[in-house]
């Protein structure tokens, strides 16, 4: 289970979830649980049409498991829960409750079973959802534009991290900080925050980066991922190399082959 999450609004998060999610059933043949925390309701218009369900009873403790959920996608092995509109009210009932920071990780126990990963869009800021993904979590993805902003969001992100360790005991693994939005022809911010994610983080930078890409953007208003939208655009690359680093960092695709044996 990966949680795909910022601190920062506005850095290709959810096209981050929603096309690496996309990859990993197309490139990689894991059967992948698109899973949407985001109140925004993002992945339901990115996969317009194609799932009705939400998250919300199960969070509430109301005898659903997410696995229930789950509707098929356009896109073979991969399925989707999308958010729905009470979202940001279960949040606050969530502030009550005891335990917490572990309903999620309760509700996802059958899905684990079914599918070989889960990928969470989480929301951008770090309240009781997103709490909720990274106990949830075995590792957390991280995107970060090309702004001073994401890159201070980052280290905020992986000081919660270290809080959940040490406090919760659960360990979240870091799958990779991947810069976002990167425009070459904005040499000056792109080269001091791509030096100050090297000099910070080191290894946990992803190899891959993605580009500012129409084609990313464009696939979203139209409802389907930049593979389908465009497969030969700068984005759908990216993505396509992004998924394999991710699948090797976490050693994935061993997972799946000795379940599959």
């Amino acid at each position: 289970m990966i949680a795909v999450t910022a601190q920062k609004g506005g850095v290709g998060k959810t096209t981050c979830a929603i096309n690496l999610a996309t990859a990993f059933a197309r490139f990689e043949g894991l059967r992948t649980l698109l899973l949407d925390l985001d109140g925004q309701g993002h992945v339901a218009m990115a996969l317009r049409g194609e799932v009705d369900s939400s998250l919300s009873d199960c969070l509430l403790g109301r005898g659903r498991d997410v696995e229930e959920l789950a509707r098929p996608t356009r896109e073979p092995g991969l399925f989707a829960v999308p958010s729905d509109k009470t979202l940001s009210a279960t949040e606050g009932i969530l502030a009550g409750r005891i335990g917490k920071e572990f309903l999620l990780r309760g509700a996802i126990r059958r899905a684990r079973q079914r599918f070989d990963v889960i990928v969470v869009d989480c929301p951008p800021n770090l309240g009781n959802l997103t709490l909720n993904a990274l106990t949830a979590a075995d590792a957390c993805l991280i995107p970060c534009d090309m702004s001073v902003l994401a890159l201070a969001g980052v280290a905020d992100l992986l000081n919660v991290l270290d809080t959940l360790r040490e406090r919760l005991d659960h360990d979240v693994r870091i799958a990779g900080i991947v810069a976002t939005r990167v425009d070459r022809r904005n040499v000056k911010m792109t080269a001091a925050v791509m030096d100050g994610l090297t000099r910070e983080y080191g290894e946990l930078v992803c190899k891959t980066s993605i580009p500012v890409s129409s084609a990313l953007s464009r696939a979203m208003l139209e409802g389907v991922s930049v593979f389908d939208f465009d497969p030969t655009s700068a984005g759908a690359v990216a993505y396509r190399a992004l998924a394999s680093e991710v699948v090797e960092r976490l050693g994935m695709r061993v997972a799946a082959q000795s379940a599959a044996l």
